[in-house]
């Protein structure tokens, strides 16, 4: 038996720093991560372009101080590491996060990290958690052991966060839209029903929103109404296509309808707010982007995502007037929160609902 757990005890401890052959870490492709802090970057017109919210939100960059310059040891392999004290049986069957581009993992408390690390000219240690998982930035000069420990220092943090993405990535696939009659998707904040209606006469290019009478909610049969009870509106998408659409011609016609109402939500918006900020507006283009909900050049263009229209109004009204408000301060100083707050006092709780709430997956 002491033989058995001498075993299983070698598989786990890393092996002398001698053995293998040296091999440096090839960067991998920038990997992706979760919202940073929003900087102005020029645009083509000599304005600035910025991110205000992320749609995959994810924790910041945090920087360690590395160790003293030491070289790299050879190593064949990098093997996981044995965190002294964990029992092993949380070593037999450890929970694993992998990022897509992992290079390098290591043993967090009775979690297997794969990581991505990128070599490059920095004074710190900086990683990043997103929704693919741990991404490290490391000086040239300091050992993958000192990058290891690092990581363990803030391994707390860092499984925190790796589980609070993998919980909203699970989120976001379990309300991921099923294209077909009767798919159901946020609209405003509410939802909207999508209905094939071969009588509509846009055939798959556009619908009609049409809302039902507002009915009592539902109740057992006999009982009483309950007193000041507020009537619900069902609202449902008719679209033109017969009920053997596929589910990409459903996607695409509901896509088209909800772009043409999004310009026209989006336009009285910045309509209302533009006076309130005292700014002029130019024009206004629709994103499709993952990674961004809007951005605004200094020639007064602005670009509002119409996945936007899948949250109340009020988020909608924070973005375009965060939009709006980079009109008069390109930047995210104290000064430009103010301005911000002038028209939504409560922009930073909408602010925190849009990057913890995801939009549903198409």
């Amino acid at each position: 038996m002491q033989r058995l757990v001498q075993l299983a005890l070698d598989l786990f401890d890393p092996p002398p720093a001698s053995a293998g052959a040296t091999a440096p870490v090839s960067p991998p492709a920038t990997p992706k991560s979760g919202p940073k802090v929003p900087l102005p970057r020029q645009g083509r017109s000599g304005g600035a372009t910025e991110n205000i919210a992320e749609a995959v939100p994810a924790a910041p960059v945090a920087p360690l101080v590395p160790t003293a310059p030491v070289a790299d040891p050879p190593a064949a392999r990098t093997p996981a590491m044995h965190t002294p004290g964990v029992p092993l049986p949380s070593l037999l069957s450890p929970a694993e996060f992998r990022h897509p581009q992992a290079n390098r993992e290591v043993l967090l408390g009775d979690a297997v990290v794969g990581y991505a690390l990128t070599r490059a000219r920095r004074r710190t240690i900086g990683f990043t958690v997103g929704a693919d998982g741990l991404a490290v930035r490391a000086p040239s000069w300091v050992t993958l052991s000192a990058v290891d420990a690092a990581l363990r220092e803030k391994a707390d943090w860092i499984l925190r966060k790796l589980s609070e993405a993998r919980e909203r990535q699970q989120r976001m696939e379990g309300g991921r839209i099923v294209w077909a009659h009767g798919a159901v998707l946020p609209y405003l904040g509410e939802p909207l029903t999508v209905v094939l209606d071969p009588s509509h006469g846009f055939t798959g290019k556009g619908g009609a929103l049409v809302s039902a009478a507002p009915a009592s909610p539902p109740q057992e049969p006999g009982a009483a109404a309950p007193e000041g009870a507020a009537p619900t509106e069902a609202r449902s998408l008719h679209i033109g296509l017969p009920h053997s659409a596929s589910p990409a011609q459903i996607r695409d016609a509901v896509q088209a309808w909800l772009m043409r109402d999004a310009r026209r939500h989006f336009t009285a918006r910045l309509d209302h707010f533009a006076p309130l900020l005292g700014v002029r507006w130019a024009s206004l283009r629709l994103s499709s982007a993952q990674t961004r909900w809007g951005s605004a050049k200094a020639d007064g263009s602005i670009r509002l995502n119409w996945r936007l229209l899948h949250y109340r109004p009020a988020i909608i009204d924070y973005v375009v007037a965060h939009e709006l408000a980079h009109l008069r301060v390109m930047d995210h100083s104290p000064r430009f929160w103010d301005t911000v707050a002038t028209v939504v006092p409560d922009y930073a709780q909408l602010r925190s609902h849009l990057r913890e709430e995801p939009a549903p997956l198409w």
